[in-house]
């Protein structure tokens, strides 16, 4: 799947630093079984293999390396047959509280099936799988299987209990957590790829000191960000409006191309972090998640307006690429709601240097309101 396909010095290497981080168990539990945080799981994956980290994405996936996308999971062996959470819903419950369990099911597993197309979309991935780190007595395990859409129209077997919904597909077993909202699936974990002893240090504490342990996890020249801040792909009452921001190219007047948009910059950011962009009309470099950069600039009176210096081209990634919007089709917040994104997050590298991000609904609120 992905592992097998690696280089055998990136493959020790990921060994090796797994093996670091099970060696502290000590430090956090009297356990057997060697402690592994899950982003930090994520993070030696990504250093170990040059993945890109996803983890600041707010998207079904947490990495990606060479088209492929991948879903990082680190838990107990639990039988070989564990049920680990997949996805979370939780800012979606209006759309399927008080429903029926079938009726939760069926909209439950067409916003994960939109969600993986998102994320499949947004960084040019065809194929996805989980990579999994199964943890078990003094022993890392690793276990790969692709990441299935749910087949939703082979959905089968499905039971209330107290508080989840069960059903499956013709691939996998799926449990749905009524009170978290969190979608969770079986993982057979009895076909390992890779097995190795992780031998865990009686006093960690003592032996960090002794050899200067440094366990900082991001790889030297990462890039690091200044500052960051988020913006809404919306209007006043979260509206899509049809002649505006991400519907512009609808607008009145002169002739527009069917892809110019704008991001909104509400003028309560610029009074947040009012150095974060440069002045209107000055150009700076904005990188998309799938690593190509667009000229951009903030136009129109007051700033208010984040546009891609040929204003089709932002319009292009995010209607066309990734939306997925016919020429003429109006974006609508429902739209987005579906997908689980509303606003976009930008980080600031350098002056004139920034990245975009998709984040999930409700990210603009928070941030304005912190």
């Amino acid at each position: 799947m992905f592992y097998d396909k690696q280089a055998l010095t990136k493959q020790i290497d990921y060994e090796e630093n797994l093996k670091i981080i099970g060696s502290l168990s000590n430090l956090f539990s009297d356990s057997k079984t060697p402690y592994l945080y899950y982003r930090i799981a994520e993070k030696i994956f990504c250093n170990s293999f040059n993945a890109n980290d996803l983890s600041r994405g707010d998207v079904a996936l947490d990495a990606v390396k060479d088209g492929i996308g991948i879903g990082l999971k680190t838990f107990l062996s639990a039988n070989d047959k564990s049920f680990q959470k997949v996805a979370e819903f939780n800012k979606d419950k209006p759309l399927y509280e008080e429903k029926s369990p079938h009726k939760i099911v069926d909209i439950i597993s067409n916003l994960r099936n939109q969600r993986i197309e998102f994320a499949q979309k947004l960084y040019g991935i065809e194929k996805s799988f989980y990579h999994c780190v199964v943890r078990d007595d003094k022993v890392f395990r690793l276990y790969e299987e692709e990441m299935h859409f749910v087949d939703i129209k082979n959905i089968k077997d499905i039971k209330r209990n107290k508080n989840s919904i069960t059903f499956n597909d013709s691939l996998n077993d799926y449990s749905f957590n009524l009170s978290k909202s969190t979608l969770s699936k079986r993982f057979i974990t009895n076909t390992i790829i890779k097995e190795f002893n992780v031998e865990i240090l009686l006093n960690p504490l003592e032996d960090i000191r002794k050899c200067l342990l440094v366990n900082e996890m991001e790889h030297e020249g990462a890039v690091k960000i200044v500052d960051t801040l988020y913006l809404p792909l919306y209007g006043k009452n979260r509206v899509v409006f049809p002649k505006s921001g991400l519907n512009q190219w609808n607008a009145d007047g002169r002739e527009r191309n069917i892809n110019e948009v704008y991001i909104p910059v509400p003028v309560t950011v610029h009074k947040l972090k009012p150095d974060f962009f440069p002045d209107k009309d000055t150009p700076f470099n904005l990188k998309l998640p799938t690593g190509d950069t667009l000229s951009a600039k903030l136009c129109q009176e007051g700033s208010k307006a984040l546009m891609s210096h040929s204003n089709r081209e932002l319009g292009k990634w995010i209607l066309r690429d990734v939306l997925s919007l016919d020429e003429g089709e109006l974006l609508t917040y429902e739209k987005l709601q579906i997908i689980g994104i509303d606003s976009v997050r930008i980080d600031k590298l350098t002056d004139g240097e920034y990245e975009i991000n998709f984040s999930s609904i409700g990210s603009f609120e928070e941030f304005y309101l912190k």
